[in-house]
C-alpha cells in the first residue's frame, strides 16, 4: 500500500490514509476524482445567493432610480426591505431539513430550484415596491434549501481527504454572487430607466443556471442511502466516485463499514433526529454550543454593518459619490473572494482553530482602528482621515475571510453525527438568519444615529469571539465525519475504532479477492456490517 502522505494524515487520519491508493498520481491524473470535484464545485455556485443578495442590496441603494422605485425607505424600512430575504429563510430552513432527511438532499434541492426561480421571475419584472418585497422573500426561501442540502451533499459525497477542503469552499460561493451582483449594478448604474435595477436582480438566477448540469450528474449522499437501506446503491457510489468502480477497493470497504456502523450505533443508541435530542448529552451540548456562538459571531463581528450599508458607513467618512461607492463595494467582493478561497484551502494544512483565532485576532485589530478614524473624521471632518478608513475595511474582511466565511458552514456540518446532521446545519442557519434579520434592521437606526460610535459594540463582540474559539472549538482535521465522536463524546462513543476499521476493511478486501479468484465475474461486497461482526 505505500505510506500515507503527511497531507492526507492531516485530511482524514492515519488509518484512513493507509487504505488510500497510493500511487502517487494526483487527483487530476484520476478521471472519476476529476468528475467528482468538478460536480461539487458546481454546487458551490448554489451558495452564491446570499452574497449576490448582500451586494446588490448595496448597490441599489446607491442607484436613485430604485429609491423613487421603493419610495426611498430609510430607517426601519430600509431594514426590514434588507431583512425580508432572511425572513424567507428562517421559514424555510426547518422545512428543507425535513425534505432532506426524509426524501434526499438531491430532493431538496430541486425545490430550491423551483423557488428561486419564481422569485427572481417576480422581482425583476415587480410592478410596485410589495411586489418587490415578496420576491425577496422567495429568493430566500430558496437561499434556505440550497444552504441546508448542499453543504450536506458536499460533504457525503467527497472523497475524503478533499472533504474539509471543498466543504470550506462552499460558502466561498457568496463572494462569486456579490462579485456578479457589484459588476451589474455598477454597469447598470446610469440606465435611465427601471432596468437599472431589474437587470441586476434577473442575474440572481445565473449561478444556479452554471451550477444546473453539475447538480444533474450529482450523486445522492451514499449515507442517506445507507439511512434508507439501500446498501447496495450506496456502495456502488462510493465505488464508482471514490475507487473509479474498483468494488475490491480497501478504501470503498472502509468508507462503508465506517458509515454503516455510525449509522448502526446510533439507532441501536435510540438516537432521534429531534431538535431536543440535541441537548440530551453533554457531546451534542457541547456541538450545539459551537453551533450557535460560530452563527452569532459570523453576523455580529461587524461585517452585517459593511455587508448591507457599505454606502452608509463610505458616506460617515465623506465618501458619497455612487461611482466611487459601488466601485469600493466590487474591489471588496473580489478582495474577499481570494482571501476566503486561500483560506479554504488552508483548512487541513493550517486547521480549523488556527484560522479562527488568526480571524478574531485580525478582525479586532481592525476594527479598533475603524471606530478611532471614524470617530477622528466625525470631529475634524478632514477627508484624508475618511480615506484612511477604507484599507482597514478591507483588512477587517481578510480576517473574516479566513475563518467566518469558510468554516460558518462546513464546521457544524462536520461536527454533527448523522442522525443530527441536517438539523445542526438547520440550527445554524435560523440563529445566523436571526441575527441577521435582527441586524439589518437595527444597524440603519444605530447608524443614522449614532454614527461611528455603534462600532464600538462590535469591537466587544470580537474580543469575545477570540476568547470563546480559544476556549470551545476543538481542532477536527485528521477526522473523517463519523469519527468526530470520538472528540465531543469520548473514545467510548465510537462504535468502532479508526484501526478496527481499518483492519476489518483489509480482511474484506482480502476476502473478495479469494471470491473473485475462485468465480467468474465481479463480486461486490454487500453483507451488512453489523451481520459481518
Amino acid at each position: 500500500m505505500g505510506v500515507a502522505t503527511t497531507s492526507s494524515n492531516n485530511a482524514v487520519g492515519r488509518e484512513l490514509a493507509s487504505v488510500l491508493p497510493q500511487d502517487n498520481n494526483g487527483w487530476y491524473k484520476r478521471a472519476h476524482l476529476v468528475k467528482l470535484n468538478l460536480v461539487i464545485l458546481s454546487l458551490c455556485q448554489l451558495s452564491s445567493s446570499n452574497g449576490f443578495d448582500g451586494s446588490i442590496m448595496n448597490g441599489l441603494q446607491s442607484l436613485p432610480l430604485w429609491h423613487d422605485f421603493m419610495h426611498n425607505p430609510t430607517g426601519a424600512w430600509l431594514g426590514f426591505v434588507n431583512a425580508v430575504y432572511f425572513l424567507g429563510m428562517m421559514v424555510c430552513a426547518p422545512i428543507a431539513s425535513e425534505v432532506s432527511n426524509k426524501y434526499g438532499r438531491k430532493r431538496s434541492v430541486w425545490i430550491g430550484y423551483i423557488v428561486i426561480v419564481a422569485g427572481v421571475a417576480l422581482q425583476t419584472a415587480a410592478p410596485n415596491d410589495k411586489a418587490f418585497i415578496v420576491a425577496r422573500l422567495l429568493v430566500g426561501g430558496s437561499s434556505a434549501f440550497f444552504s441546508n442540502s448542499v453543504p450536506l451533499l458536499i460533504n457525503e459525497i467527497a472523497y475524503p481527504t478533499h472533504r474539509g477542503i471543498l466543504s470550506a469552499v462552499f460558502n466561498t460561493g457568496y463572494y462569486v454572487g456579490s462579485i456578479i451582483a457589484a459588476c451589474a449594478t455598477f454597469a447598470t448604474r446610469n440606465y435611465g430607466n427601471s432596468w437599472a435595477w431589474r437587470v441586476p436582480s434577473l442575474l440572481q438566477i445565473l449561478l444556479p443556471i452554471v451550477a444546473l448540469p453539475g447538480f444533474w450528474y450529482c450523486p445522492e449522499s451514499p449515507r442517506f442511502l445507507i439511512d434508507k437501506g439501500d446498501i447496495q446503491e450506496a456502495g456502488k457510489i462510493i465505488s464508482i466516485f471514490h475507487a473509479g468502480g474498483d468494488d475490491n477497493s480497501p478504501l470503498v470497504n472502509y468508507e462503508m463499514l465506517e458509515i454503516e456502523t455510525a449509522i448502526a450505533t446510533e439507532k441501536t443508541a435510540k438516537h432521534s433526529s429531534s431538535y431536543l435530542d440535541m441537548s440530551r448529552t453533554k457531546g451534542n451540548r457541547w456541538r450545539l454550543g459551537i453551533t450557535v456562538s460560530l452563527a452569532i459571531f459570523s453576523q455580529w463581528s461587524g461585517n452585517g454593518v459593511v455587508s448591507y450599508y457599505l454606502s452608509l458607513v463610505l458616506s460617515t467618512v465623506g465618501i458619497t459619490g455612487a461611482t466611487d461607492q459601488l466601485l469600493i463595494n466590487l474591489g471588496l467582493q473580489i478582495w474577499n473572494l481570494l482571501f476566503s478561497v486561500a483560506a479554504a484551502f488552508s483548512v487541513d494544512k493550517l486547521g480549523r482553530r488556527v484560522l479562527f483565532l488568526a480571524s478574531a485576532s485580525t478582525m479586532l485589530i481592525s476594527y479598533i482602528v475603524v471606530t478611532g478614524l471614524s470617530g477622528s473624521f466625525a470631529q475634524t471632518n478632514r477627508p484624508a482621515t475618511g480615506i484612511a478608513v477604507v484599507p482597514f475595511l478591507f483588512c477587517f474582511f481578510a480576517g473574516y475571510d479566513i475563518a467566518l466565511t469558510p468554516l460558518l458552514v462546513a464546521y457544524p456540518c462536520e461536527i454533527w453525527p448523522y442522525t443530527l446532521r441536517t438539523k445542526g446545519i438547520t440550527v445554524a442557519w435560523m440563529t445566523a438568519v436571526s441575527a441577521i434579520f435582527f441586524n439589518t434592521f437595527v444597524n440603519p437606526i444605530a447608524l443614522e444615529a449614532i454614527g461611528w460610535k455603534y462600532y464600538i459594540v462590535f469591537v466587544v463582540v470580537l474580543i469575545i469571539f477570540y476568547i470563546t474559539a480559544y476556549l470551545f472549538y476543538p481542532e477536527t482535521r485528521g477526522h473523517s465525519l463519523e469519527q468526530m465522536a470520538i472528540i465531543f463524546d469520548g473514545a467510548d462513543a465510537a462504535a468502532m475504532e479508526p484501526e478496527q476499521t481499518k483492519e476489518r476493511a483489509v480482511s474484506v478486501s482480502h476476502e473478495v479477492s479469494a471470491e473473485i479468484e475462485a468465480k467468474t465475474g465481479t463480486v461486490y461486497h454487500k453483507e451488512n456490517v453489523l451481520e459481518s461482526q
